[in-house]
């Protein structure tokens, strides 16, 4: 899908249609989010957080700043639970290799290139799977076992540009008799963003840092887990309406994240929102966490769409100068009504986000075993991160269309 700029500005530059392409929670959002972040932790990790506060703020927009210098890293940033039904989304399991087996095709091409796609049938108990080719079962085997060969054979090749089984392998596996094909499996999940998924993976990244009393990785892997946590908060970031644009709102996204906090976050919210806890289960705080946003999806639609019915249509949209540009904003009347109906979401959101992601990092110093960081103290030495050092793995999955 093409990318149409919409002119509507965060703090720092202007937002497009999609949102991956916004400035999540704007520049500001998530600045906020990760300075107020360090003042939710114990007195063990607080010294080290708030000495490099300045710098976890500069780095909490990071991943945004990725997401064209590698083309997949923009579906870390959302999934689209209504891709996969209504609440509790059963046809989308929590767990990411299993989500992956669930929603992907296993593609045999021969000799003549002839394509044909191999379907796994789960039985009506989930506890036996059938495969399928050309009407033709060609193997029955467990639920169990379908998802350990994706464990074992077709998540270790995620990054790769094209997934390629090996035939051999295959047929042992399920005892079949595939010869002279090509195996494909293709990923039909991942294009519909894999945040709650994603979550786990930055965790445990920081939690081998904070073992390896890494400094550089600490902090960086810090930043960047503040903002996918602040992603997860959104509503808008949990549907395939992500700016309205299914439904006449296009604009909504930016409006939401980034002009309403802009305006009011600072005179009006209350950030402080306690101490850090540990989390025990991370992969069902994570899913929590979208699940809830989602929840709030239908009201900050709603709410907007009644709100551009009644409210003067030539107080809605007024003009701003922005970094030399003049730029077509929502009014601050407009704006501030806007605000009042949703009675205080976007403070929750965020405040939500801020005490998530202390928590977080609270999290990964447990469960690294709780390293001493006082040696990570010595020195005044400033950060100087080079660009090979952050870069991530750049064959992370990407979508075809962007959100």
């Amino acid at each position: 899908m093409k990318k149409t700029t919409v002119l509507i500005f965060t703090s720092i530059m202007l937002a497009f249609t999609s949102h991956h392409a916004t400035i999540d929670w704007g520049f500001f959002g998530h600045r906020k989010i990760n300075r107020m972040a360090v003042f939710t932790l114990p007195e063990a990790l607080l010294p080290l957080y708030k000495k490099y506060i300045t710098y976890l703020e500069e780095h909490s927009v990071d991943p945004d700043k990725r997401r064209y210098a590698t083309k997949h890293e923009a579906v870390r940033h959302y999934i689209d639970l209504d891709q996969w039904g209504s609440f509790p989304f059963d046809q989308l399991p929590k767990d990411f290799t299993q989500a992956i087996a669930y929603h992907s095709a296993m593609y045999v091409i021969d000799q003549n290139q002839d394509t044909s796609v191999i379907q796994a049938l789960q039985s009506s108990t989930t506890k036996t799977m059938k495969l399928v080719l050309h009407k033709d079962t060609i193997a029955m085997t467990t639920t169990k076992a379908f998802h350990y060969y994706y464990k074992k054979y077709v998540m270790p090749v995620y990054y790769e540009d094209e997934w390629v089984m090996n035939t051999d392998t295959f047929n042992q596996f399920f005892q079949t008799q595939l010869k002279d094909v090509k195996l494909i499996v293709k990923d039909t999940l991942s294009g519909h963003g894999i945040l709650p998924y994603y979550l786990p993976t930055a965790l445990d990244k920081l939690t081998k840092a904070f073992a390896n009393r890494d400094l550089i990785k600490i902090l960086r892997l810090s930043a960047e887990i503040g903002h996918y946590i602040g992603d997860a908060h959104v509503p808008l970031h949990t549907s395939k309406n992500y700016n309205g644009q299914l439904t006449d709102q296009v604009g909504i996204h930016a409006f939401w994240e980034s002009r309403l906090p802009e305006l009011f976050a600072n005179q009006e919210y209350d950030f402080f929102v306690g101490k850090a806890d540990y989390i025990e289960d991370t992969n069902a705080f994570f899913w929590d966490i979208v699940l809830k946003s989602h929840s709030y999806l239908e009201d900050v639609l709603k709410i907007e769409k009644q709100l551009s019915q009644t409210f003067p249509s030539d107080q809605q949209w007024c003009y701003d100068e922005r970094l030399g540009q003049t730029i077509r904003i929502q009014c601050e009347s407009y704006a501030r009504a806007y605000h009042e109906a949703m009675q205080g979401m976007v403070e929750d959101r965020m405040s939500s986000a801020i005490h998530a992601t202390g928590s977080i990092w609270y999290t990964a110093w447990i469960n690294s075993g709780q390293p001493d960081i006082t040696a990570l103290l010595a020195g005044n030495e400033v950060l100087d991160i080079k660009e090979e050092d952050i870069k991530e793995n750049p064959n992370v999955k990407s979508r075809d269309h962007e959100h």
